[in-house]
């Protein structure tokens, strides 16, 4: 279920975030824009109906999605992923979730939780730049089921194979989406070589 996105304008957009000189407004621009490469691929198997228009010049018979994208981004890093595919998905609703990881734990809590009401019938994507452990994901992703969710996939721009690990095992069903597979976590949880606190760097907290 894991699908590391190979494509040369991710990489050298992914290569701008990594660099620890890069300004919270390249960096924003940049997750955005990886966001939005990644739902082509990530929407590539969305179901399609039938319909019949007119065109200008005829009547025409063509397709249209068939099903409604709801995208949740795991405040607050994964705010930064929505617009991007919004762009590409206007009719996209969009839920929260607020969880945050105790530094000194690693354990997800969570603190917010609001989501459109037709989770059953939707694709749903989570939004979460940086899949570490995975704790964060998993949790949001459980309360996201209790909510009625039932077709799930998990967007994260970078992730390590301990956070992939942990998905697989409590969600084998939920495909994961990265545009990097790194090397491992550090000895305090981070993704190396990563690139730092997503959250920090989009908002210019650090």
């Amino acid at each position: 279920m894991l699908n590391v996105i190979k494509h040369p304008l991710i990489t050298h957009k992914l290569t701008q975030l990594r660099k620890k000189e890069t300004l919270t407004r390249d960096f924003r621009y940049n997750v955005s824009e990886i966001a939005a490469l990644m739902a082509y691929e990530i929407t590539r198997d969305l179901p399609m109906k039938k319909i019949n228009i007119e065109t200008p010049v005829a009547h025409c018979d063509t397709t249209v999605l068939a099903v409604d994208v709801v995208l949740i981004p795991v405040l607050r890093a994964g705010l930064g992923m929505v617009e991007g595919i919004v762009n590409l998905l206007p009719d996209a609703k969009v839920g929260h979730i607020g969880m945050y990881r105790d530094h000194e734990t690693l354990k997800p809590i969570t603190y917010f939780s609001k989501f459109p009401d037709n989770l059953s019938d939707s694709v749903i994507m989570v939004l979460d730049p940086m899949l570490a452990t995975g704790g964060s994901a998993s949790a949001a992703i459980s309360v996201i089921r209790e909510a009625g969710a039932k077709t799930i996939k998990l967007v994260s721009i970078v992730g390590a194979p301990e956070g992939v690990a942990r998905i697989e095992k409590d969600h084998p069903d939920v495909q994961i989406f990265l545009a990097a597979l790194d090397t491992r976590l550090n000895e305090h949880g981070y993704i190396v070589p990563g690139l730092g606190d997503a959250g920090d760097r989009l908002f210019g907290t650090i």
